[in-house]
């Protein structure tokens, strides 16, 4: 039996974890059952979202396939056993591996066995952003207030200061040499409400007049996302500068899709707090081998039934009203289904409540072979070995939505242009070998940490250098800056 303690730090300070209380037990109800001693992985995590896709213990099969290539010197694990050292304290954890060594199970599914990517989790963010007006009315809070702080990053003045200065900087040497374009672009990526994109116009026009360079008349400002409504919103934020502005709505996973036309053109892409909220998948390198872990999404089965209660419905009627709401958005699940939701309203509390109640089971399906995993359209999985084969056993997101975005991005870039990002970064792979990165809830919405050291590898094969700092314009917080821009 292999037992690895993630979050060691944890076990110092004043308040340590409980190692005895968190993971003895899961070992004693291991050993007391009939499984195979030498084939278990017990895995402890302190998973920090509250809100999260766990439960306090979890079994996660790991299969094998002939097709696989069998490396030398490998362990031959047939399951890993998940502990969530923070919750664990608190709760039955040995009676709890007990019964689900035993194969009780009490949950209704809602999809089969599929990459991560492609879980049905997805849809509810898709559905989140869609419809973030009826989440927010019923709610009675705006988005940004789940948020730590309760505020995004993105409107910090000194930060967008920063940028136009630098900006303004790279303008005036070509300026100097008479190769300035006549139209100077910016895009941001995931405009939220639109306040950083007022903080930025703001700013910028009044260094403008100051300097009297004449560059705010020549700007053009780009407000792209995925939600109509939130661009009805910044539209509305942004008014004063409505000469200046354009907004797009768009997939940002392939920007150029929309945004072609500006291929080398723009002097800069800001992002912020958008790469952590697109698609991934996880893989993992155990005991020699490679894997991708599938998920499937359930509903624990005494949450099933108060919610299959709530709206009038037998419990295996759920998966279907479920893909239904993920179909028809809560406002036509109202009327496509009057007998369960009267109205608007009720939908949605249905759709909230399912969203708080739903759960991901996990297993690991052994990968033949790199080059056969579709990391995105353009890149294959060997852009993964150098990180996964960097050391011990790793698990690790691929972030296939951002890395898509980010190289399809770098592609609109000017010569003398960059991409600055603020996320949750890990901007080393020993980061996930010590921490739990998600996926966790954000109000609605899923949030996944950044596999920081894959965009830079992919970066730098694209000719960018990529470099990663705190973000200096906040004390505290996890935000990291990541600034690209094409290798002197």
């Amino acid at each position: 039996m292999l037992v690895e303690f993630r979050p060691h730090a944890r076990l110092r300070g004043e308040r340590p974890a409980d190692l005895g209380a968190s993971v003895l037990p899961v070992v004693a109800a291991v050993s007391a059952s009939d499984t195979d001693l030498g084939k278990v992985r017990v895995v402890c995590d302190w998973v920090q979202y509250r809100n999260n896709f766990r439960d306090v213990v979890a079994l996660r099969p790991i299969l094998h396939s002939d097709a696989a290539p069998e490396p030398l010197g490998v362990r031959h694990d047939d399951l890993e056993i998940a502990v969530d050292v923070r919750r664990a304290v608190d709760a039955p954890v040995g009676e709890l591996t007990s019964a689900l060594l035993d194969g009780v199970r009490d949950r209704v599914l809602i999809e089969d066995w599929r990459p991560g990517r492609d879980s049905c989790v997805w849809q509810f963010n898709a559905l989140y952003w869609s419809a973030l007006d009826l989440w927010e009315k019923a709610t009675g809070r705006g988005y940004e207030q789940a948020l730590p702080g309760g505020e995004s990053d993105a409107r910090n003045r000194a930060a967008a200061t920063e940028l136009i200065d630098e900006l303004f900087t790279v303008w005036d040497r070509l300026a100097a040499s008479a190769a300035l374009p006549d139209e100077l672009y910016v895009i941001e990526l995931g405009v939220g409400n639109g306040n950083q994109a007022k903080v930025f116009l703001d700013e910028f026009r009044d260094l403008d007049r100051e300097r009297g360079t004449g560059y705010y008349r020549r700007l053009r400002y780009l407000m792209c996302d995925y939600s109509a409504h939130v661009l009805d919103l910044a539209r509305e934020t942004v008014a004063e500068h409505t000469e200046r502005v354009s907004s797009f709505t768009l997939d940002a996973t392939r920007p150029r899709t929309s945004l072609g036309f500006l291929q080398y053109k723009v002097f800069l892409v800001y992002i912020s707090n958008v790469y952590d909220n697109l698609p991934t998948d996880e893989v993992a390198q155990l005991g020699g081998r490679t894997y991708c872990v599938h998920n499937r999404a359930y509903l624990p089965g005494e949450a099933a039934a108060e919610l299959a209660e709530s709206v009038s419905a037998d419990v295996d009627e759920l998966p279907a009203l479920v893909h239904k709401l993920l179909r028809l958005g809560p406002a036509l699940l109202a009327e496509a289904c009057p007998t369960h939701f009267p109205d608007t309203g009720s939908a949605v509390r249905f759709w909230q409540r399912t969203w708080a109640a739903l759960r991901l089971e996990e297993r690991y399906v052994p990968l033949a072979g790199l080059d056969t995993y579709p990391l995105t359209g353009a890149l294959t999985g060997e852009t993964l070995r150098p990180l996964l084969e960097s050391g011990a056993d790793v698990r690790m997101h691929v972030n296939n939505g951002a890395v898509a975005s980010f190289d399809d991005t770098l592609g609109l870039l000017h010569p003398f242009g960059k991409l600055v990002c603020h996320d949750l970064f890990v901007d080393g792979i020993q980061g996930y070998r010590t921490t739990f990165r998600g996926p966790g809830k954000y109000d609605g919405s899923v949030v996944n940490w950044v596999n920081g050291a894959l965009l830079a590898h992919v970066g730098r094969k694209r000719g960018f250098d990529v470099d990663y700092a705190p973000f200096r314009h906040r004390a505290g917080g996890h935000i990291v800056t990541m600034t690209a821009q094409v290798r002197d």
